[in-house]
């Protein structure tokens, strides 16, 4: 997966205007050729469906140039140009000699491939029922599909089918990257995203407004001269009654994670020592009991949202160190205004990591207002709070404050059971520990969680069964990969 910017599509809309005597549009269309010749032998035949804008003539230009390597090449254009580009690429088309159809042949065989050059970015409103017909149909014949840009029918900045979207194998992407590509539906319609950047020289891309998720682990390469000191102390609390679990899965993470020392401070004192991991220092906290001296705290795993459970994260809070909440953290911060504000006035680092149910209890929202626009609700969040925020979920999203925020792309369903936000929390807290900068941490934490459900999958040819008790050694290899790799 290649890195790149990510701009809004108003920003793109003006990189476009200013690139205008760079002939985009055959740039794309070579682009796109070149991608299905690396991949199908000269002589496989094409389907290439292009709609009446922009998008249909970057299909158009592909249909020819592809047509004069040597595939054949059958053009569908529901409805005629309605822009003069369109226009003059169908006319370049008609001229090359390449059939265009209006309606789609009965009972054809398959192509071996469908190219999807229909609707672009700019859709804008939901496609209306002749549309989503015809998109439908086209979902129906079994071959492999590339979208050019990004499936039709697909808003590319939210991930929501606009009613319907043709489903990709592969999308070529052009310029930059977008964000509805990676989260929601979208990760599911668009397949594997590869992007091409077109030669677009870089002085012409106005500022980025995010960017794929490849932070560096660079800062957490080890002299030999250390110690335990070197790598900072991590505090989990949480851990109530009946929910020990969480706390532990946290505070093993945390250890994983490279954390030199690692507190568990669990409500429930019954847990002397954690026999899988004798190296977590159990300080239970009981009504009188202070919290530990630690570099970096993560609050909530299990935490449980009674009076001493509030009364934990209050001082929480208020130590001057980074701070990790998540779970019951967020339930607290969520029903107790003076709790929020105090998070929101912190001085040091706090990092939140809300799945959607909770941040929209966060933001006094809905789960559906929620992941209708992931994007904009996770910079609400970063806004309100102060914070970083990481959005969980398909294409997990982390945002500063400012705004700017990273699109991750790694893991998938493996992650999807009880316990791996525990994990991902502890991990969080033991690179804040290490001196991590907190949109880095818990950007690198982020991917690397998703790196181990990649290898679980890649080890064991398929997404099902990763307990998150399993996900932290993998995080470690992950995490040691990257530093070996550079």
């Amino acid at each position: 997966m290649d890195g790149g910017p990510i701009l809004s599509l108003e920003a793109l809309r003006r990189l476009e205007r200013a690139a205008a005597g760079l002939d985009l549009m055959r740039r794309a269309a070579w682009a796109a050729a070149d991608w299905v010749s690396a991949r199908a032998p000269a002589g496989a035949p094409l389907l290439i469906c292009a709609g009446p804008g922009n998008n249909g003539g970057d299909a158009l230009h592909a249909a020819r140039e592809l047509h004069a390597r040597g595939y054949p090449t059958l053009v569908y254009q529901p409805i005629p140009p309605g822009s003069a580009e369109c226009a003059e690429a169908r006319r370049l088309a008609e001229d090359d000699g390449i059939a265009i159809l209006s309606a789609l042949p009965e009972r054809a065989p398959p192509p071996a491939l469908l190219i999807d050059g229909l609707f672009g970015i700019g859709l804008s409103r939901p496609l209306d029922a002749h549309w989503q017909e015809i998109l439908r149909r086209l979902d129906r014949i079994d071959c492999p599909r590339l979208a050019l840009d990004c499936p039709s029918g697909l808003d590319a900045y939210t991930g929501q089918p606009q009613g319907a979207a043709l489903r990709a194998d592969h999308t070529l992407t052009f310029l930059c990257h977008k964000p509805g590509l990676y989260g929601g539906p979208g990760a599911d319609l668009a397949g594997s995203v590869e992007l091409a950047p077109l030669d677009c020289p870089f002085d012409l891309y106005p500022a980025a407004e995010g960017e794929l998720n490849r932070p560096s682990a660079a800062a957490l390469a080890r002299s030999r001269d250390s110690h335990k000191g070197s790598y900072g102390a991590a505090a989990v609390v949480g851990g109530a009654p009946g929910m020990l679990g969480a706390a532990l899965l946290a505070g093993r993470s945390a250890l994983a994670g490279g954390a030199g020392k690692v507190y568990l401070c669990p409500l429930d004192g019954r847990l002397p020592v954690d026999p899988a991991a004798p190296e977590l220092m159990v300080r239970p906290v009981d009504e009188a009991a202070e919290l530990p001296a630690a570099d970096a705290f993560a609050v909530g795993p299990g935490l449980g949202q009674q009076e001493q459970a509030a009364r934990l994260l209050e001082q929480a809070i208020a130590r001057p160190c980074p701070l990790v909440l998540d779970a019951d953290a967020l339930n607290l911060l969520a029903t107790r205004d003076e709790l929020a504000e105090r998070v929101a006035a912190r001085a040091a680092p706090t990092v939140l990591t809300p799945h959607p149910a909770e941040a929209a209890r966060l933001l006094r929202s809905s789960v559906g207002e929620v992941q209708s626009d992931r994007v904009r609700h996770v910079r609400r969040l970063a806004e309100r709070f102060n914070c970083v925020a990481v959005l969980k979920g398909a294409g997990s999203l982390i945002a500063r404050p400012d705004g700017f925020y990273r699109v991750n792309t790694s893991g998938g369903p493996e992650l999807a059971s009880a316990g791996q936000g525990d994990v991902l929390t502890g991990l969080i807290a033991a690179l804040l520990a290490q001196g991590l900068d907190a949109f880095d941490a818990a950007s690198l934490a982020v991917r690397l969680h998703g790196l181990a459900g990649d290898d679980y999958r890649a080890e064991n040819g398929g997404p099902i069964g990763l307990a998150a008790s399993a996900t932290a050694p993998r995080v470690s290899r992950a995490l040691n990969r990257l530093l070996a790799s550079g």
